[in-house]
């Protein structure tokens, strides 16, 4: 926390541990088909440089950046039911929603994050490499 000016500048802390990544399995009885149906894509104008459906752009100095070519909140919330569809998600749940899922597109993997646990609503973020949840890649051959 820093002051600039007259505004309080709060920045996330650096995570100490990793983020646990690796798959996981949907709770006893969960109808996936269903948690997908459920599930959408609303971004986040924290990981935007220019105006989208997610708003106006807000970026962190912390945050990636997303490709604009990702413009299009329809497709990016197939990708999550498909992602879902394919279990590629970590064993944590928030109510009815895994908490984390992962997308491969290409050469690049995705992390969707839920942000609202009633609606099902995610925002996400490219990984580097190093990140990527083992075993990913052998769910999108």
């Amino acid at each position: 926390m820093r002051e600039q000016g007259r505004k309080l500048i709060v920045r996330a802390a650096k995570r100490r541990n990793r983020l646990d990544r690796r798959l996981g399995a949907p709770p006893p009885g969960v109808d996936l088909a269903d948690v997908a149906n459920k599930s959408s894509y609303v971004g986040s104008p924290e990981h935007k440089d220019a105006p989208s459906f997610a708003g106006q752009p807000r970026p962190r100095a912390d945050a990636s950046i997303c490709d604009q070519r990702l413009n299009n909140a329809a497709d990016v919330t197939l990708w999550l039911k498909e992602a879902i569809q394919k279990r590629a998600f970590g064993s944590y749940w928030e109510g009815l929603f895994p908490r984390y899922v992962w997308y491969k597109a290409g050469e690049t993997v995705y992390e969707g994050r839920l942000i609202n646990r009633e609606l099902g609503q995610y925002k996400g973020y490219p990984l580097e490499r190093n990140e990527w949840p083992p075993d990913i890649a052998s769910l999108y051959d």
